[in-house]
This record gives C-alpha cells, sequence and structure tokens, in this order.
C-alpha cells in the first residue's frame, strides 16, 4: 500500500482540491492566521503542513487573492518546483493512511482473531478508493480514519474506560477539526461512550451510580472533542483573530441556530455558513451517462457499487450478516455499523454527488466488519475469504496506478469509469503530466487544444494548448484533449467539438484525445 500510494503521488499533478490545501497550510506557517478555506477546520491543513514545510517552499507574503489562486500562486508563480511541493504535501496523509490500517488490523484482530485482522487489513490496504485519497494532501482519508479510530477506542472503553474514553474523545474532535461532516456522527459516538462505560460497571455496583458514570463518560469524550476543535485553531493563530478574505452568507432558520449553538470558534462557526451555502447550490452531478442538476439520494451507493472490488462488496455484506448473525459479536455491530450508517445517510442527503470521497469511511469501517466472518466458525470461511480478499488484490494492482478512475470489473474497469461517473471518481485533474508525457511521444508538433478541468497549469508542464471554446468551431483543427468530467457534462460548442471529433487516445483513464 505503502509502495502504491508514493508511487501514485509522484506522478499524479494537482488535484482540483489539493492547491487550496496546500496553500493554506504554507500560509499556516508563515503568517499564522486563518484566512481561506474556513469551510473545513485546521487540523487536516496542519498535516498537510508538515511535509510543506519540510518542502520549504518560497511563500509571497504579499499575496492577496482567494483561496483558488493562493494555492496556484503558491505553486507556479512564486518560484518553487510544484512537483516537489506536492510529494512533500502528501507524504504526512500517506503515514496516516498506513496509520490508519493499523487501526483496522488491530479492531478486527480483537474481534476475529489474527487471521480476521490479516483479511480486514487486505481489504483496507488493497482498497482503489483508500490508495487513490490516500496518497493526495486531502481532508478525506483523515476525517474517516480519525472516526474509525475513536469508534475502536470506544470499543476498547469497555474493559479499560478511563484510559480509552478520554482518547476516543481526542480522536472524535480530531475528527471534527479536520472535515465539519463528520459532525453528523458526534450523537452516534458520544452515545457508544456512554454505552462503553456502563458495560464496564462491575456486576454488583449500583445502577444509578453507573448511570452517572456514563453520562459522565459521554461528557467526557464530547468535551475532549470540542477542547482537541479549539486547539487545532489556537496551534494556528494563539490570538484567534479571525477577518475572512472571502463574504461569509447569512444562514437563518434551524441551520443559523444550530450554527449559533456550536461551541467552536467564530471561524468554524463561519466555515458552517459556507457550507450550508453550499448545500443550496445547484450542482450539476453524472451517474450512469445521465447529466442532471442537483442530487440523487441513491447516488453514493451506486457510486460505491461500481467503484468497489466485488470481492470486497461480498465480504462487506458478509461481515454485515456475521455482525447480526454471530451472538458474541453482538457488542460491536453498534460500533461499526450504526456510525457507517449515519454517516452515509448524512452524505447521501447531501447536494454534492462528486465522488466516493464523501463516503470513505464505508471500507474502512466495513474491512473491519468483514474480518468478523472469521468468526463464524465454518471451515471453508477462511479459505473462501483467502479467496476473495485474492481477488480483490488483483483487481486492485491491475488498475495500478491509475487509482482515481478505478472501477470494478463489472461496470468494465477503470477505462470505462468516465461513461459512468465524474469528477474525483474519475477526473479529478490529476494527469496533466502525463498528458504532457503523451504528446511529446507520440504527437509532437500537432497543434493541440484543451478544455482541461482542474487546478494544474498546462503550460507548466509543456502542455501547450488553446481553448477550442474562445474560437469558431471551424478554426479548431488538430488534436482536441478534453478531461472526461468535462466531457461528460459538454453542452453547446463544446459538445459539438467533440461530436464532430474521433476519439484516438486516452490519458490516465481521466482525458480523451480526439482528432479534428
Amino acid at each position: 500500500m505503502a509502495v502504491a500510494m508514493v508511487t501514485t503521488a509522484v506522478q499524479q499533478t494537482p488535484t482540483i482540491d489539493e492547491p487550496v490545501y496546500v496553500g493554506t497550510a504554507a500560509e499556516y506557517l508563515h503568517e499564522h492566521r486563518v484566512v481561506h478555506n474556513p469551510e473545513h477546520p485546521p487540523l487536516g491543513k496542519l498535516v498537510v503542513a508538515v511535509g510543506v514545510a519540510l518542502a520549504d517552499p518560497r511563500v509571497d507574503a504579499s499575496f492577496t487573492g482567494d483561496q483558488g489562486r493562493l494555492g496556484r500562486h503558491l505553486l507556479y508563480e512564486s518560484g518553487n518546483d510544484p512537483w516537489h511541493v506536492m510529494l512533500f504535501a502528501r507524504l504526512p496523509v500517506i503515514v496516516l493512511t498506513l496509520g490508519f490500517g493499523l487501526i483496522v488490523f488491530a479492531f478486527a484482530r480483537e474481534l476475529a482473531g489474527p487471521v480476521g485482522g490479516l483479511a480486514a487489513l487486505g481489504l483496507y490496504a488493497f482498497s482503489p478508493d483508500v490508495i487513490a485519497h490516500g496518497s493526495l494532501a486531502t481532508l478525506d482519508v483523515p476525517a474517516a480514519g480519525f472516526v474509525l479510530t475513536s469508534a475502536w477506542l470506544l470499543w476498547r472503553a469497555r474493559q479499560r474506560p478511563r484510559l480509552y474514553v478520554p482518547l476516543a474523545g481526542v480522536a472524535l474532535g480530531a475528527a471534527l477539526a479536520t472535515k465539519m461532516s463528520t459532525l453528523a456522527v458526534v450523537p452516534v459516538l458520544v452515545a457508544l461512550a456512554a454505552l462503553s462505560v456502563w458495560s464496564a460497571r462491575p456486576p454488583s455496583g449500583s445502577r444509578r451510580r453507573a448511570l452517572g458514570r456514563a453520562a459522565a463518560g459521554a461528557g467526557v469524550v464530547a468535551l475532549v472533542a470540542i477542547a482537541v476543535v479549539w486547539a487545532s485553531y489556537l496551534v494556528v493563530d494563539p490570538r484567534l483573530r479571525w477577518a475572512p478574505e472571502q463574504p461569509v452568507p447569512d444562514v437563518h432558520g434551524l441551520r443559523g441556530l444550530a450554527v449559533d449553538l456550536l461551541p467552536f470558534p467564530e471561524a468554524y462557526r463561519d466555515g458552517m455558513r459556507v457550507q450550508f451555502d453550499f448545500e443550496d447550490y445547484p450542482w450539476q452531478g453524472f451517474l450512469f451517462g445521465r447529466l442532471y442538476t442537483g442530487s440523487l439520494w441513491y447516488y453514493l451507493p451506486a457510486a460505491l457499487l461500481v467503484k468497489t472490488p466485488l470481492g470486497m462488496l461480498v465480504l462487506w455484506v458478509a461481515g454485515v450478516v456475521a455482525l447480526v448473525a454471530v451472538r458474541r459479536l453482538w457488542p460491536v455491530a453498534p460500533y461499526l455499523l450504526v456510525p457507517t450508517a449515519v454517516l452515509l445517510a448524512a452524505a447521501m442527503l447531501g447536494s454534492r454527488d462528486f465522488g466516493t470521497r464523501y463516503a470513505l469511511f464505508v471500507p474502512m469501517f466495513l474491512a473491519v466488519a468483514a474480518g468478523c466472518v472469521l468468526a463464524l466458525g465454518r471451515r471453508w470461511v477462511p479459505r473462501a475469504a483467502g479467496v476473495l480478499v485474492l481477488f480483490v488484490a488483483v483487481s486492485s494492482l491491475r488498475t495500478y496506478p491509475y487509482y482515481l478512475p478505478y472501477s470494478n470489473e463489472a461496470f468494465g474497469g477503470p477505462e470505462k469509469t468516465h461513461l459512468r461517473l465524474h469528477d474525483s471518481n474519475v477526473d479529478w485533474g490529476q494527469d496533466l503530466g502525463r498528458l504532457a508525457d503523451r504528446l511529446r511521444e507520440r504527437y509532437r508538433g500537432e497543434r493541440v487544444w484543451l478544455v482541461y478541468k482542474g487546478s494544474g497549469v498546462p503550460s507548466f508542464y509543456g502542455v501547450r494548448a488553446a481553448d477550442p471554446r474562445r474560437v469558431p468551431v471551424r478554426e479548431v483543427r488538430g488534436l482536441l484533449v478534453v478531461s472526461d468530467s468535462a466531457a461528460a457534462k459538454a453542452t453547446g460548442r463544446l459538445a459539438e467539438l467533440i461530436d464532430g471529433s474521433r476519439p484516438i487516445d486516452m490519458v490516465g483513464h481521466s482525458m480523451t484525445i480526439y482528432r479534428r
């Protein structure tokens, strides 16, 4: 997994979100203030900042502009090498992703023994989604992994509540300080904290005293989590100054009341207001060839069906069955299934159908659940589980190093993903470098027209191209290169250009080269 993530990180150009996080991380290091990207709390970007500090890029203290320009200015306009900066920014997330794999192994081993732990770890380590996003300087894997860590620590708190309940609060706080979407799981984990402390009571103890301790355990998790969120802001700026670069929208009604009641810094609450404003935006989605405006409640389950290895899907189902069917596993079922269900439901209700990265907790939690199939006690189960894990490994290795556009064999593999999904499922701006190599190797000297969906700067990588949408259609001759997400949503002139062209090549399963 480490080899897959590092080699992938070396080859990929910045995805759409990464320059924002990397630029903000550099701002934290040099300005010691929260200014840009308030819609995400600081902790995940502080993780990225470890790598940025090691890369030691030049930072323009006089820069003024929005968060999108901030990242591009750091990477391409300040005399830095974006390959070097991006690799170092991604390395801390890679290390963290590997650490979460150890959590998956430890959790499953406690439930189903060493073989169950290895099965769970195999699913995690070969998960194309986890590899893809664990090798990027983004926030999705850290947030999901911190939630998993909190659930595991709460499970362990059934034996030693005084040690593990506060640690679970730290992990929950880390999740909240990384992505605001994890707020949905707070009631679940607080309730699980109370359940764990209640389960740890001595048999002869007073029921009233046990209830008091359970309530105290829930309170400790909540208070520690709140403290961690505050600490993440204080690490950036001990004075907690807040002067947003962008206008903060007004949020009214129940949403506004909920934001006002959050016990977090003002910057966090304003970030929530920005997130709610995003939820009201009419985003476009793309699923199974259909372009639509708004969101579909079944988008994430459908996308997971496409982008999850078939053997993994089978083991997920078997793991859930084992949690329900095996009596000794009943106590752990709420710790694995309820957080997954609540976070998935919250993500399904969101307005942005952009990819399975919003559900990365699913392959993490369900890998542990899948390891529990070894607790079924049937002689044939270990062999069957081993074959399925091997099938997952083969499917994952076949897509190397193109993990972002992965889809399983039932849906045609990574070369067909763009026909069914878009955005971070397949094309997130990661292949500018590969495009430059392809043009140099096969199409040297030809006129190139480019419609690129991403945050990279094509000319830096040697891609000399013009935008075909800015000239009459009759003038577009030569090679037309289109990001597959742009092609999925093509209308008007771009659709006319594509219809009048012949596809001749693909780059990284995320860009199509046409000849006109």
